[in-house]
C-alpha cells in the first residue's frame, strides 16, 4: 500500500469533498480517498504509487486545483 497527501485549493464545503474524493476515488488502483476540508489536504492510499498527472486531471476535472509539492 502507497499513502499519498496532495493539496488541494478552492474547496469550501461539502460537495466539494465528494467531487474530489469522486473523481480521485475513480483513478485505477486507489483504495481510499480522505479528504479534510479545512486544511485542503487529500490523503489517498493505493495499490501502487500514481501518476502524479492522473491525480492533476482527476482535481482538474472536480473543478479544483492540485498544489505543486
Amino acid at each position: 500500500m502507497v499513502t499519498d497527501i496532495y493539496q488541494v485549493q478552492g474547496m469550501t464545503c461539502g460537495h466539494c469533498v465528494q467531487a474530489v474524493s469522486a473523481e480521485v476515488g475513480a483513478l485505477a488502483g486507489v483504495d481510499e480517498v480522505q479528504v479534510d476540508l479545512a486544511s485542503g489536504q487529500v490523503t489517498v492510499t493505493s495499490a501502487e504509487p500514481l501518476d502524479p498527472a492522473a491525480v492533476r486531471a482527476a482535481v482538474d476535472e472536480a473543478g479544483y486545483d492540485l498544489v505543486d509539492r
